[in-house]
């Protein structure tokens, strides 16, 4: 997981680079920041293979961890350029807030969650400097606490199939709140959600005027509880009008009381960002200099494939469906994906995948074509109508007739070019209990194997049976109770 997050960050430093024109920028170099360094590898890696670099200051609030990242730098020979610091990383990003003291680039990697350090983060960035941060509370940005979600990012999280681009959407909301505090606002690049993380690249600028179209920017979220049907309402409205700017309200809700296809209730989450959340032509430098060159990572591949799928996006469509979840409301089989991107482009929608789910449909159709294509489809591959409940969403939405008839024969651009190039897109992990490892101890020192630690707490059980043969020799709680009813039941007389 760190060498490919270090691959990807150095790829778009590194094009970051290029982009810039301003002369400060190409005659003194890029300053960074790396916050929460650890062993300071990434820095050292930027150090070795970016060029035009000024100075990487790799910081960790362990002593420890800032002795081995000074180490590393003289083992590897950038001490010249990299510089080790135990400080604490909000404090010493708050004291470099001046203009002249910002850093150009800022990469924000924590165990958890990042919120403690953005906004001291939007301040000491640089005008148009790039931000990189990483967020590992899925859990939380998932939807499974979505009171904790709006206590650290001021947005309610759902529990929904699209919950991964949701918690991209809620980070980018959060940013840009806090960058419009100081009259800043961001631009993403590049917002990306793989494993049990998410990461996203903006770059931050200053503007008083453009900060006015943020709350134009982010939306409520209505979620219908029985169908998965989802609406999105934009906070702010923004009107022009030849020269003139018009800013007010927005109006709605978009939904009613109940929802119109199924007759449940919406659950309310977000404010998310409801802008795009990648620079389609940025992606594309990226992509060409990984393409470029597949034999200098071994993660190449991978990078390409998710890239790729991010260039395929529609970018002014927020979230997204899934067809295993929508054939499971109709409890009808599911239809094969490139049917049903067909249905959706005959019917006139233009429709793409999603790199945050395998099964995703990102479209513009409303949720009424969606489900009149569903309709048809269970026409084809009928379910037991008198199985199902008359309160299920199943039951309301097959009551109502198409008002189309889809057609499913498949076309030749429903199937994308990332999948026709067979490119490796949604990789399966190399390894058993692969993922997040336990948290690393206060003092700076190594915690226990999580295995191990599992293994440890097991067998608490006083006078265990090692012998197998004497397992069931011994009745359960359930056979107890079961006994216990029968020899006290009533025995009614009979007549």
């Amino acid at each position: 997981m760190q060498f490919e997050k270090d691959c990807i960050c150095e790829y778009i430093v590194n094009i970051f680079l290029r982009l810039l024109v301003c002369h400060r920028f190409l005659q003194q170099g890029l300053r960074v920041l790396e916050g929460l360094a650890a062993s300071g590898l990434r820095s050292v890696r930027f150090a070795l293979e970016v060029p035009g670099l000024h100075s990487i200051t790799a910081n960790d609030f362990s002593s420890k961890a800032a002795a081995l990242i000074a180490r590393n730098a003289q083992y590897n020979g950038v001490g010249h350029l990299l510089q080790a610091s135990c400080r604490d990383a909000s404090m010493l990003m708050y004291e470099m807030r001046k203009k002249k003291d910002r850093y150009d680039v800022i990469d924000l990697d924590p165990y958890g969650s990042p919120v403690t350090f953005l906004d001291a983060a939007v301040q000491s960035v640089s005008e148009g400097g790039l931000l990189c941060i990483t967020c590992t509370d899925m859990a939380v940005m998932a939807g499974n606490s979505g009171e904790t979600c709006y206590s650290k990012y001021g947005s309610i999280s759902i529990k929904a199939k699209y919950c991964h681009e949701m918690a991209l959407r809620i980070i980018l909301h959060s940013l840009d709140q806090r960058a419009a505090v100081y009259q800043r606002y961001i631009q993403p690049l590049l917002s990306v959600s793989v494993d049990f993380y998410i990461r996203v690249f903006v770059r931050v600028f200053t503007g008083q005027a453009t900060v006015k179209n943020s709350a134009s920017k982010q939306a409520l979220l209505y979620n219908c509880i029985g169908c998965g049907s989802f609406h999105l309402q934009r906070m702010g409205r923004k009107t022009i009008n030849g020269k003139n700017v018009k800013y007010s309200a927005a109006t709605g809700p978009p939904v009613g009381p109940e929802c119109q296809h199924c007759g449940h209730r919406h659950q309310l989450g977000g404010p998310i960002w409801a802008e795009p959340i990648h620079d389609l032509r940025f992606v594309q430098k990226v992509l060409s200099a990984v393409s470029g060159n597949p034999s200098r990572f071994g993660t190449s591949k991978r990078i390409e494939g998710v890239l790729s799928m991010v260039t395929e996006e529609l970018e002014d469509v927020p979230l997204y469906y899934t067809i295993d979840n929508l054939s499971s409301t109709l409890h009808c089989n599911t239809p094969p994906l490139l049917q049903f991107r067909s249905a959706l482009l005959h019917a006139g929608h233009r429709v793409s995948m999603s790199h945050a789910c395998k099964n995703a449909i990102k479209t513009d159709a409303p949720p009424a074509a969606i489900w009149d294509i569903m309709r048809c489809w269970e026409k084809t591959n009928p379910v037991k109508r008198e199985k199902l409940s008359p309160t299920s969403p199943a039951f309301k939405i097959l009551s109502c007739e198409p008002s189309f008839e889809a057609c499913f024969r498949v076309r030749e651009d429903a199937n994308p070019q990332s999948r026709k190039r067979h490119l490796t897109r949604f990789q399966e992990n190399p390894q058993a209990f692969w993922g997040p490892k336990a948290r690393a101890k206060a003092g700076g020192g190594i915690s226990m194997n999580l295995q191990d630690k599992r293994k440890k707490c097991q067998n608490k059980r006083k006078g265990q049976i090692t012998d197998s043969s004497q397992l069931k020799n011994f009745p359960c709680k359930k056979f107890k109770k079961r006994n216990f009813i029968l020899k006290n039941r009533l025995i009614l007389p009979t007549t």
